[in-house]
């Protein structure tokens, strides 16, 4: 089992650390990012670790038995060993962006485990709350990360707890560290964010018992523990967290106190704790640091014990309400015995352990000032522990004592030893560290030592003497005691005042938050693609204006070069072009024709610009586009409908002129001034590192051949994409609106040519053979595998366009699908070749061979990695073309049975759902 394997290694490794050794493990993961999966293991991480593991074994244990038969065993593990997964994580990790990955990952995967129960609404409705809050909280806490690793300039958790002073030192200290509190504040349910706790309760007990004890709760204060070598010791750190620690303290507890419901009391009374470990933790002191410590030890024993104790009872009773119970030491002997060590515990009794840390809760609070008022913490301090004992023994005697009545839903006993195995295990500790606190004394050193940033050596006693915390520890039992005497007339107060209540806010605001947000959708997403451009476009402009004028442009490094009168004129051709698509756009195949100019007004100006790779790749490009354009065309409208009314046309040109306009002078200041590029590093290095001359393409193919890797995958998806949406769309209605439209009646007769047959004829093995010479010469020339790929696919669409794509496509040899498979395997082999060699992935080879008489030549393996980019091209397309021939076979054409129209008898024949 992980957790016990997990187990039996913390454990060999425990002594290294009780020696006071920081066991350390780094493995590089994103370096450039400062991401590195770095762990450490210190005296707090032990206790958290062991924590975790420990209370996780018996949780498992638990569940074993607590879980009915009808209930996914197996998913419920799977969620449970994720979350412990993540919060040993957080408690492990030496880099904050890790620690960061972990954080989120226990909020996901403590959503799983708290919906478990996906038939109950309520289950989900606290899972979707608990993951809202503290996904929330974590989103802040990740600004304020990084503000942390920016100020010391490294993310590693280490420097960053080394750097105390120099962060208190920093005009950015309080805005990370009110980041940081929020992400601990959600994750522990500290005011005013304790209000999604209790309303996880409708998970499993289990995941209460685990949650709520030892792991995600306690996420929060061991992240305030971590960090307080780094931000404590500040006035700001004393004021919000003590603060809100001592009013999450009490407002748990006063509402603990009239919950009817077990978990319910639990949860509040955890929150309440939570509230007293932060406060602890506010107040800044070595001393309230050795308290923390201990109290967490103390709360995960007995509140472990007090939850499976309620889940018992529930699951006995079938009834976690107070009010239906009491009587059940008499029927249930064993859990009520458990149940009430536990309580005592919680409330503080001597001998128990939670005695011992309340008590040093209590000194600390006793000479606490809180804005030099000495009373306040203190009166605040013992309210809080007056409730507490309250509560307590609230759970106690209104739960077991009474005597046994005759309602309750289901006869109660006492469960299997293996139901109750894990709370007695936990209430054994309960009392051995309450009679013998000195079995705590060094993990508590070491935990507390790693806290404080420097070595305490604390030790545990019952007898502290005659001190304040001694007076105000008997004020609190005593005020508890009459607090559960007078509790029932205290109740009726209770239910009939009125008070806020936190969900109904939080409901109220998400509420607001949806409908603000749903106006906002409604406005700007109404399924117009002008809109959403005009909206992009206009946001767009307004960043980049805002960056332009807030500075840091330099002045101009570089003169104007003349313009000869040539290329002025093909710069004004250039503009008549565009402005003509916008002109004539309704005619579809006007437009395609003007855009066919533009194209090569655009090649032309590469070539004038020394870039002939790109002035091939786009006139190869813009012709492949041209001619699929021109096939689709024949199946569509001559003309578009009018979209829009002159004042929007307008308002779109102006946004459309501004934005160009932008754009233009973007352009223009950049290239009169000198800016550092990597291409220095491509020249330097193309021939050198990747064995070519074509700069281009040796980047294509070695520097950046991942990308390129990634896009030929890309291209290929969308040719079996537009492949599928044809197959889909030409079996629906579609395709039956095709077969009954007539598309013959407009056809000339003479729709092949024998003179473009013959031309084609004649053209298609010269364009292949200028095909593969292209593609041969691409390492050390313009061309390679992609311009290679669509010279030949020019070839083969002109025989679709001379013979038609039925006689064409039954000449086909070779499978487009499997030509792009074998493209994208060739290229990845040719990549993962690389491994044997020990490279990366994609690192090319290349040597130069000579064997007589033919004169020296290279080979290269980026040759095989360009075969498959030229084979995947060339499938892609071909593809897409064949999904533009199938609407042909569905549209009611006939075809010749020779390859163009001069045929006397003028044999022709249906085609796949046409007509003669």
């Amino acid at each position: 089992m992980p957790t016990v394997l997990a187990l039996v290694m913390l454990g060999i490794l425990a002594p290294d650390v009780m020696r006071g050794e920081v066991i350390q493990a780094r493995f590089e993961w994103l370096p450039q990012l400062g991401l590195s999966a770095s762990f450490f293991l210190d005296g707090l991480g032990l206790l958290f670790a062991g924590m975790i593991l420990g209370v996780g074994l018996l949780i498992i244990l638990y569940a074993r038995f607590y879980l009915s038969g009808d209930d996914p065993m197996g998913q419920f593990y799977t969620y449970l060993l994720l979350f412990q997964g993540a919060m040993l994580g957080i408690v492990l990790s030496d880099n904050i962006l890790l620690l960061l990955v972990f954080w989120e990952l226990t909020s996901l995967s403590s959503f799983l485990l708290i919906g478990y129960w996906k038939h109950l609404p309520e289950g989900r409705q606290g899972a979707r709350m608990a993951l809202a809050v503290t996904g929330s909280g974590g989103l802040a806490m990740i600004g304020g990360m990084l503000i942390l690793g920016n100020i010391v300039g490294s993310y590693d958790l280490t420097d960053i707890l080394a750097s105390g002073d120099l962060i208190k030192s920093s005009e950015w200290y309080l805005p990370a560290l009110i980041l940081i509190l929020l992400g601990a504040f959600t994750k522990s349910a500290q005011f005013p964010f304790h209000f999604w706790l209790p309303h996880a309760m409708a998970a499993p007990t289990p995941v209460s018992a685990y949650l709520h004890s030892a792991t995600m709760v306690k996420a929060g204060v061991f992240l305030m523990a971590r960090m307080w070598p780094a931000l404590a010791g500040t006035e700001a750190w004393f004021y919000i967290v003590a603060t809100v620690g001592l009013i999450t303290m009490v407002l748990g507890a006063v509402i603990a106190l009239f919950k009817d419901d077990l978990k319910a009391l639990l949860a509040f009374s955890t929150v309440s704790h939570l509230g007293l470990l932060t406060m602890l933790l506010g107040f800044g002191t070595t001393a309230a640091a050795v308290a923390a410590v201990f109290h967490i030890i103390n709360h995960l024993t007995f509140k472990a014990a007090l939850f499976m104790t309620a889940g018992i009872v529930d699951h006995e009773a079938h009834t976690r309400d107070i009010k239906r119970l009491g009587g059940l030491a008499k029927l249930m002997p064993i859990t009520a015995t458990i149940g009430t060590i536990a309580a005592l515990s919680m409330a503080g009794i001597p001998l128990f352990n939670g005695f011992l840390s309340k008590e040093m809760m209590l000194e600390e609070a006793s000479h606490t000032y809180w804005f030099e008022n000495p009373w306040i913490v203190p009166a605040l301090a013992t309210l809080g522990a007056l409730f507490s004992v309250a509560y307590s023994l609230r759970f106690i005697f209104h739960t077991f004592g009474g005597p046994v009545r005759d309602d309750y839903p289901h006869k109660p006993h006492d469960p299997p030893f293996g139901m109750y195995a894990a709370p007695a295990l936990l209430v054994v500790l309960v009392v051995a560290i309450g009679v013998m606190p000195f079995l705590a004394d060094n993990l508590v050193a070491v935990a507390a030592s790693a806290v404080a940033g420097e070595a305490l050596h604390p030790h545990l006693k019952i007898w502290h003497g005659v001190t304040p915390a001694l007076f105000m520890s008997f004020a609190a039992i005593g005020g508890g005691i009459v607090l559960l005497l007078i509790h029932r007339p205290l109740d009726r107060v209770w239910i009939a005042a009125p008070r806020p209540e936190a969900k109904a806010i939080f409901d109220k605001l998400l509420a607001l938050l949806v409908g603000a947000t749903r106006w906002i959708t409604e406005v700007t997403h109404n399924r117009s693609i002008t809109r959403y451009l005009a909206i992009f476009t206009v946001a767009s402009v307004a960043l980049g204006y805002a960056a332009w004028t807030g500075g840091g442009m330099s002045a101009p490094s570089r003169e104007m070069l003349p313009v000869p009168p040539l290329v002025g004129l093909g710069f004004v051709l250039l503009i008549v072009g565009a402005a003509s698509v916008v002109l004539f756009h309704r005619n579809r195949f006007r437009a395609l024709v003007v855009l066919s100019i533009i194209g090569l007004m655009v090649s032309a100006g590469f070539v004038y610009l020394s870039a002939p790779d790109l002035a091939l790749t786009q006139i190869s490009v813009e012709t492949v586009t041209i001619m699929l354009l021109l096939l689709a065309l024949h199946f569509i409208p001559k003309e578009t409908p009018r979209e829009t009314r002159v004042g929007k046309k307008i308002a779109d040109g102006v946004v459309a002129l501004v934005a160009g306009t932008g754009v233009g002078a973007l352009a223009y200041a950049f290239m009169r001034r000198d800016v550092d590029t990597i291409s220095g590093f491509h020249l330097d290095n193309s021939y050198a590192g990747g064995g070519g001359n074509n700069v281009v393409n040796v980047i294509l193919v070695d520097f950046r051949g991942y990308d390129t890797y990634g896009e030929i995958i890309v291209l290929g998806i969308a040719g079996l994409i537009i492949y599928a949406l044809m197959q889909a769309l030409l079996g629906g209605p579609a395709g039956r609106k095709l077969r009954n439209t007539d598309f013959t009646r407009d056809l000339s007769r003479d729709r092949h040519p024998l003179m473009m047959v013959v031309a084609t004829r004649v053209m298609m093995p010269i364009a292949v053979m200028v095909g593969i010479y292209i593609f041969l010469r691409g390492h050390n020339y313009p061309g390679g595998g992609f311009v290679a790929g669509l010279v030949i696919a020019i070839a083969l669409l002109m025989q679709y366009m001379a013979s038609g794509f039925a006689w064409t496509q039954s000449r086909q040899r070779i499978q487009y699908h499997a030509m792009i498979g074998f493209g994208v395997v060739i290229a990845g082999l040719t990549g993962a070749g690389s491994w044997l060699a020990g490279k990366p992935f994609l690192t090319s080879a290349f040597g130069y061979f000579e064997f007589p008489p033919i004169e020296e030549f290279e080979l290269a393996t980026a040759a095989l990695f360009d075969l498959g980019v030229f084979l995947t091209v060339l499938g892609a397309v071909m593809l897409m073309l064949f999904s533009l021939s199938r609407i042909a076979r569905y549209a009611g054409q006939s075809v010749n049975l020779e390859p163009m129209d001069y045929d006397p008898a003028d044999r022709v024949k249906p085609l796949e759902g046409g007509k003669e």
